[in-house]
């Protein structure tokens, strides 16, 4: 067979037809919505999720007419029968119109590719007809590009100023792609000691790396001269990626950085993180919701003790609800929080779960309950960092230890 001619259809504001209502159909439309086409279904019945896109598109529910196709510039035939989608390829073919079928690659006119894309790059691949091939091949080269094994440097926005970044819990494979685009174009990473370092090594030679760590109980660097930092790279003229650990509005201090930029007149862009609070439960099995058993839950910073004068917790008020609390940065001040949801009614026996470095290949977790915490914690030597879960949310996703198996 001829090689196919590869082109990028301009489809906005242009008809496009697709014959069908089926997965197939479902499959392709959301591709097309995103052009911006005027898509018409044709098809007398649509799965719920096409049914959903009203508003979107135009559903004519009836069988086929060759009529339908009247000034269509792209066709879709995606019926379960190979008779109907050969007279939709007939019909596209009277009208000069280029159609697909999804049943049979060579009734049709076009082909459609596996498609990815990075940045403002799409990347589109047909492997001869055999879409797992161009899928696996497409992948691999989206991969190669997020990874920054494969440069697309005209993809990538480069422009001086701050991104802040939330690197997820810990593992690299948690980071969000829009933080991997985020760090291919960075001429400046400002990295703390939780941001998934294992990526800080794929940065390329010329990228400056600053280490803004803050240890427990040891070294750190002050918020202000944090702030300082990233605002007089970005002055200088690179783009400065603010990398953190988990989402860096959620007690990453994150918000202070935007306002010292905005203060000083620097573009400052945001790139949220899966936090850790529920991203590190759920890792390990642990739902912080749960039907018929937690209706919400709150998360909390512990790095203030109950009774601290700077402390904005309301500990009595947490006793009494019902639902999950994830604590972070609780560690030390377990003990005392303990103690204080205890004395504000929370049973002795509530479900405890101690999470540590969660994602990592260090991970572990400690089941404990509310009135023995302060005790596991010694004996099962935890340090941070370390996500502390309370609630029956424990008990559900391990049973047999709490014996309720």
């Amino acid at each position: 067979m001829d090689r196919p001619y590869l082109a990028g259809l301009v489809l906005a504001g242009r008809k496009v037809v697709v014959v069908g209502g089926g997965h197939v159909a479902q499959r392709r439309l959301p591709a097309l919505l995103a052009t911006g086409a005027d898509v018409t279904v044709i098809s007398p019945e649509v799965t719920p999720a096409i049914e959903g896109l009203a508003g979107e598109l135009t559903w004519v529910q009836r069988d086929f007419v060759e009529s339908d196709l009247d000034g269509a510039w792209y066709v879709i035939a995606a019926t379960d029968d190979g008779d109907v989608n050969a007279q939709v390829a007939e019909a596209a073919e009277s009208r000069h119109t280029f159609c697909v079928r999804s049943d049979d690659a060579l009734g049709g006119t076009a082909w459609t590719p596996a498609v990815g894309h990075h940045g403002s790059v799409s990347v589109g691949v047909l492997g001869n007809r055999e879409p797992q091939k161009s899928a696996a091949l497409r992948d691999d080269i989206i991969t190669a590009l997020r990874d920054g094994h494969l440069t697309a440097s005209d993809a990538l926005d480069r422009t001086p100023g701050v991104v802040l970044v939330g690197g997820g819990p810990g593992e690299p494979e948690l980071v969000t792609v829009a933080a991997r685009h985020a760090l291919a174009s960075a001429d400046v990473v400002v990295a703390d000691r939780l941001a998934p370092r294992e990526l800080l090594d794929e940065l390329p030679a010329h990228v400056e790396l600053i280490d803004v760590a803050k240890l427990p109980r040891g070294r750190s660097a002050s918020q202000d001269t944090i702030n300082e930092v990233i605002v007089d790279r970005a002055r200088a003229g690179k783009r400065v990626v603010r990398f953190k650990g988990g989402d860096n509005f959620v007690f990453g201090r994150g918000f202070e950085e935007l306002l010292a930029c905005a203060g000083a007149d620097v573009p400052v862009t945001v790139v949220p993180g899966l936090t850790s609070a529920i991203a590190v439960p759920a890792r390990v099995g642990i739902p912080v919701t749960h039907r018929g058993v937690a209706h919400e839950f709150t998360v909390v910073s512990g790095h203030l003790p109950p009774g601290h004068p700077d402390s904005l917790v309301a500990w009595d008020a947490l006793a009494r609800l019902r639902g999950t609390l994830v604590l972070l940065m609780a560690v030390d001040n377990a003990p005392s929080i303990a103690a204080a949801l205890l004395a504000g009614g929370r049973s002795a026996d509530t479900p405890v779960a101690v999470v540590v470095d969660g994602t990592m290949p260090t991970e572990r977790t400690v089941l404990t309950t509310l009135g023995s915490l302060a005790d596991d914690l010694v004996a099962h030597r935890v340090v941070p960092p370390a996500i502390i879960v309370v609630g029956d949310v424990v008990a559900v996703a391990r049973p047999a230890h709490y014996g309720r198996g």
